[in-house]
């Protein structure tokens, strides 16, 4: 047992996931990091304060679009198995934006995207309304904004 976890539960659990099929796609060559514009896509439900943020269980595919100026944010992550202290102490934790706006000053990465964004981490069972709506549609924006590296984050 794993922090309290049954790995033979998980192994059956990964055993029986649907996987979607994907077909193979051209992908061109990024640039060098320190030319490109990074933006962070966290599936940590993060809203701002004050909107209605996510719903609970596994229908709310939507997304958030984050300003890279917003800090007032909210965790929408409302397992009780989850600890929010590290996030309540420091919001980079799980959305890491403070330090890419440093390593953006310290002339690692090219710019900070202007907008970032934010997806509930629970999903259905085949991901399909992300995989086919909601996640094109978030590519799209970033595509449009000239992001050329994601960085993703979890809970």
């Amino acid at each position: 047992m794993i922090f309290g976890k049954d790995d033979e539960a998980i192994k059956r659990f990964e055993a029986n996931m649907p996987l979607p099929e994907i077909q193979a796609k051209n992908f061109n060559q990024s640039k060098p990091l320190h030319l490109s514009k990074v933006a962070i896509v966290t599936t940590a439900a993060l809203h701002p304060v004050g909107t209605r943020g996510f719903e609970l269980g596994d229908s709310d595919f939507h997304y958030e679009t984050l300003p890279s100026h917003a800090r007032d944010l909210s965790l929408g992550h409302y397992s009780v198995n989850f600890d929010r202290g590290g996030f309540a102490a420091d919001i980079n934790v799980v959305y890491p934006i403070d330090r890419l706006h440093e390593f953006a000053e310290d002339l690692i990465i090219g710019e900070v995207a202007g907008n970032h964004y934010s997806f509930a981490g629970n999903q259905s069972e085949t991901v399909s309304d992300i995989r086919m709506d909601s996640g094109p549609d978030c590519a799209q924006k970033m595509l449009i904004e000239g992001v050329d590296v994601v960085l993703l984050t979890g809970t």
